[in-house]
């Protein structure tokens, strides 16, 4: 009877994070198509001040197009973020299954850095000798690494894979104990 009832609950938790996160993925679609919808807008009134010919009028037209783009960029990227997020939950669980049969591709060999070991945490930022060319995993599909965000990499740190936002240095993720 205990194992049945842990059953349920762990279905129903499991369950309930997959509900939780269809309507925020909902919401944020609707709110990007809001906003390209006033960008659409925010053109039409440009282009109606233009043809009256009144420059305060352009001005504060191109003002209010410029903040309907940023918001229209911010709005994406935490769109994808958000996406991203999911999708890593998904693929740890994969990961797990896939190295306990593939043990040879993971193996750590003689790779030794000019620095020490450092335990880097996502939303961190780090040095760019770090993430350096030199530490990029060129393939990471070899590994079953989920494809980077843009502008991301991901970076080989002793035995943990990493990945960074190459433009800012700041830790997006870390697989810790990657390589055996």
């Amino acid at each position: 009877m205990r194992h049945l009832v842990t059953a349920a609950l762990l279905a129903a938790t499991a369950l309930s994070g997959v509900v939780a996160s269809a309507p925020a993925a909902a919401q944020s679609r609707d709110e990007l198509r809001r906003d390209r919808q006033d960008i659409r807008h925010e053109r039409r009134q440009l282009d109606r001040a233009r043809a009256r010919g009144d420059w305060r009028d352009v001005r504060a037209q191109r003002d209010d197009l410029r903040d309907a783009r940023r918001e229209y960029r911010e709005d994406r990227r935490d769109f994808q973020q958000r996406q991203w997020q999911r999708d890593r939950r998904e693929w740890r669980a994969d990961m797990q299954r896939w190295r306990a049969g593939h043990r040879d591709l993971y193996a750590r060999g003689g790779w030794q850095a000019p620095f020490r070991y450092q335990t880097f945490r996502p939303g961190g930022r780090i040095a760019p000798t770090y993430y350096g060319t030199r530490y990029v995993i060129a393939d990471p599909w070899r590994y079953r690494l989920p494809a980077a965000p843009a502008r991301a990499r991901w970076v080989r740190h002793y035995d943990d894979a990493v990945l960074v936002d190459a433009r800012r240095g700041v830790v997006l993720d870390v697989v810790r104990g990657f390589y055996f």
